[in-house]
C-alpha cells in the first residue's frame, strides 16, 4: 500500500575516494659566483629516490613527489600528496658532467659548474 520511492541515493561508503596529485611550485634561492650555479629548492617531505633533476638542452627540470601514508579515515586533512615542479634556463656553458645534488632537512642544493670556458679569465697587461 505504500509507494514511496526513494528521493535522494544514500552515497555508499565502501567506494575509496581518488584524487589527483596536486601540484606545488617549491621556492628556490639562486646564487653565482666565479666557478659555479647554486640553486636551493624547498621540497619538504620529499625522499631522494623521489626527486628527478634533468638538464637537457638549456633547461634544468626538477620534480619530486612528497607522499604520506595515511592510516584510517581521513577526517581533516591540510597536508596531502604533493608533486613539486619546476623548470628553469641554464646557460650552455654549465659542465653538466660535473652536476652534483644533495638533499638534506628538505632542502635540494643543486651545485653547477661553470666549464673552464666560461670562467671570467685576467688578461695580463705587458708593457713593450
Amino acid at each position: 500500500m505504500s509507494d514511496r520511492k526513494e528521493i535522494a541515493k544514500k552515497e555508499d561508503k565502501s567506494i575509496e575516494k581518488t584524487r589527483a596529485l596536486r601540484s606545488a611550485i617549491p621556492t628556490v634561492d639562486i646564487y653565482e659566483n666565479d666557478d659555479e650555479i647554486l640553486l636551493h629548492a624547498d621540497m619538504p617531505g620529499v625522499k631522494k629516490e623521489d626527486i628527478s633533476v634533468n638538464i637537457d638542452n638549456g633547461t634544468l627540470s626538477l620534480s619530486g613527489v612528497r607522499r604520506f601514508d595515511n592510516k584510517g579515515v581521513s577526517k581533516w586533512e591540510e597536508f596531502s600528496d604533493v608533486e613539486y615542479v619546476r623548470s628553469f634556463s641554464v646557460p650552455q656553458s654549465i659542465d653538466v658532467e660535473q652536476v652534483e645534488a644533495e638533499l638534506k632537512d628538505g632542502v635540494l642544493k643543486l651545485h653547477l659548474p661553470k666549464s673552464e670556458v666560461a670562467k671570467p679569465k685576467m688578461i695580463e697587461i705587458k708593457t713593450v
